[in-house]
């Protein structure tokens, strides 16, 4: 009788380390369906280039208070500006939270529906597309769609119209979305729904790849005025 609180004291640790095991394999899983090709931490991230929405504020963002909202976020920006490390970050931060996340570089995500549809089984992708809470697009278009992609990724966006967020990172203007759908009455239902709900980033500043290549001979000692001075005249360079 004497050892019973003991006892207790034992099952509970037995039962809180099992708990701490089911989250732990839980992530893991979330982690493996997300497939980031990389690992991304926003930590450390610089916000300093990135121009929030009006009236938008950072901490918001960073709570992910836009995916229960089922809110759609649009990174504008040239080539190398952190868009996609930025969409990885909270990406990952949802997986920490429990959220089902879908990564998917959108040229391949098409490649995929194309083929799905040929195989007939393309009402299969939806089904996994449901299951996510966040849903990102990285180098939303970087490579134009015949009308039969474009139609393909249509169907997916407007399936998570209300559902689901989606993350789209591009360095292409809205106003121009029409020569990557190609048709522009697909492309203004597209911009029609992901401006409804939806937010625009803005990346501005240097190539965060330019600044940081190691092939300009960057060192961790240099200043970052240093920095910046060396590697765009290098990069000047390298471009006459």
């Amino acid at each position: 009788m004497g050892h019973a609180p003991a006892d207790g004291g034992r099952v509970q640790a037995v039962r809180h380390g099992t708990g701490q095991n089911r989250e732990r394999s839980k992530r893991e899983r979330l982690l493996r369906r997300a497939r980031f090709p990389v690992v991304k931490s926003l930590d450390g991230y610089d916000f300093s280039n990135v121009r929030l929405p009006d009236g938008y504020a950072l901490d918001g963002l960073l709570d992910l208070d836009f995916v229960p909202r089922a809110q759609d976020l649009v990174f504008y920006g040239k080539t190398g500006r952190g868009k996609t490390h930025l969409a990885i970050g909270l990406g990952m931060r949802a997986v920490e939270r429990g959220m089902n996340v879908r990564f998917h570089q959108t040229a391949e995500l098409v490649l995929q529906l194309g083929k799905a549809k040929r195989d007939g089984s393309l009402d299969a992708t939806p089904g996994d597309v449901g299951r996510a809470d966040l849903i990102i697009l990285d180098e939303f278009g970087y490579v134009p769609f015949d009308i039969d992609g474009a139609r393909l990724l249509h169907r997916i966006i407007a399936g998570s119209y209300e559902r689901r967020s989606i993350v789209s990172a591009t360095n292409i203007e809205s106003g121009k979305w029409g020569t990557i759908f190609a048709d522009d009455k697909l492309a203004a239902a597209i911009i029609d729904r992901i401006v409804h709900h939806g937010r625009l980033f803005e990346f501005t500043g240097q190539s965060r790849r330019v600044s940081e290549a190691l092939m300009f001979g960057r060192t961790p000692s240099e200043s970052s005025s240093e920095t910046k001075k060396k590697t765009k005249e290098q990069a000047g360079t390298l471009l006459d």
